[in-house]
């Protein structure tokens, strides 16, 4: 692990030169953007890529990344076993969609930049980007420390 002193002469720990797990428990990571994982639970339609995990930071009990969804695609349907999930749009403007448990009907929750998701356990659900031009990025937070993805036939 490398030290880089920062600006006020503290220290942080970079990910592109990783220590050990334990060390990572001891003090801050910076994880840069270019430096996130793809080896983390995958969903048709969408590109998961793994920032802060248990195998890559050492984390305990949180798992974040960030997503994207190309123009025109759409998820399978899928929903992240018992994890709580947080999503923040970045940019463009994706859809989540969901079955209403008390209608069974389907509902669209079309979001902008600057929106947040909240995503409960158990809930299936899939994300779609109508954009024909537009990709859609979102970051995810989730209460496990992986990302905990299973993928369903239907909503």
């Amino acid at each position: 692990m490398t030290d880089d002193a920062g600006p006020d002469g503290g220290h942080s720990g970079s990910r592109s030169d990783p220590g050990t797990r334990s060390d990572s428990c001891e003090r801050l990571v910076l994880i840069r953007a270019g430096d996130l994982s793809g080896a983390t639970a995958q969903t048709s339609g969408m590109v998961r890529m793994a920032a802060i995990s248990g195998d890559l930071v050492g984390a305990q009990s949180l798992w974040m990344g960030r997503t994207t969804i190309l123009p025109g695609a759409s998820s399978g349907d899928h929903h992240h076993g018992d994890s709580e999930t947080g999503i923040y749009v970045v940019s463009g403007h994706p859809a989540f969609v969901f079955r209403d448990p008390g209608s069974g009907d389907l509902v669209r929750l079309e979001a902008q930049p600057g929106d947040y998701i909240w995503v409960p356990p158990h809930i299936r659900h899939r994300e779609e980007n109508r954009s024909a031009d537009t990709k859609a990025v979102v970051v995810i937070a989730r209460s496990t420390q992986e990302a905990i993805v299973v993928n369903v036939d239907q909503l």
